[in-house]
């Protein structure tokens, strides 16, 4: 009996030794693949060295993830950039990386949340704070575009999570420009009630000077990070006139 458990004992070492070897096998064949630059190849080789190896490798996991984003397999690079994170491994580019696959999926949400718990992590990451000022900027005013201003809104002040002052100040204009344009708008649409259906004037005369409101104080704080701001301050400027 003791002999046969003897057997067993020995066969599973075998097994073991060679899974040893065709995890390694798989790790320097990735290795190789992105060193080629065949970055589709090294994907594949890394995860199933990774999964062999219960993903414990962190460089291959970051090496993974830099691969899979190279192979424009974004939802592979954020799942592995993301991994890297977990790990704290290269904190400033796992988290960059991480932003840029979300922001390649077109995932908002997620891109948000990478972008806020990296600049918690890492505060004043210019990679993060570029792909933050870049991708919310241009999705606000996509979103105002269409006339979804409650979006355009969110996106421009996601921009606000950001330390640096110039990227501030251009999501805080962008906000006052947009909710004194939506005051103006309303008030035109209005204008032709002004005499004929007083009551109705003054509801949408409200909601205007409501806009106005939320608009001076997004200029205000514009202009507080850069007081020579010209634009700022004539938009501004007209605020005051019209509540005159």
């Amino acid at each position: 009996m003791k002999k046969i458990v003897l057997l067993v004992a020995f066969c599973l070492g075998i097994g073991s030794a060679f899974a040893q070897q065709d995890a390694n096998a798989l790790r320097d064949a990735g290795d190789a693949a992105l060193k080629a630059k065949n970055y589709a190849e090294a994907v594949a080789k890394y995860s199933e060295y990774l999964k062999l190896t219960d993903y414990k490798d962190t460089v291959r996991i970051y090496n993974c993830a830099i691969s899979a984003n190279q192979a424009k397999q974004y939802e592979e690079a954020a799942k592995f950039f993301d991994m890297a994170v977990k790990y704290n491994y290269n904190l400033d580019d796992s988290y960059t990386g991480e932003a840029m696959a979300y922001r390649n999926l077109n995932k908002t949400e997620e891109f948000v949340a990478t972008v806020k718990a990296g600049l918690e992590a890492v505060p004043g990451n210019t990679n993060l704070e570029k792909l933050l000022y870049s991708y919310c900027m241009k999705q606000g005013q996509a979103a105002q575009k269409k006339g979804d201003l409650a979006n355009a809104e969110a996106m421009f002040k996601n921009v606000l999570l950001a330390s640096n002052k110039k990227y501030q100040e251009n999501a805080l204009y962008s906000l006052g420009v947009m909710m004194y344009n939506e005051g103006a708008t309303i008030l035109q649409k209005a204008t032709p009630i002004a005499t004929t259906e007083p009551d109705k004037y003054a509801a949408e005369k409200a909601k205007a000077d409501e806009a106005w409101k939320k608009a001076k104080e997004y200029l205000d704080q514009a202009l507080a990070l850069n007081p020579s701001n010209a634009n700022a301050k004539k938009v501004a400027d007209a605020i005051a006139a019209s509540q005159k």
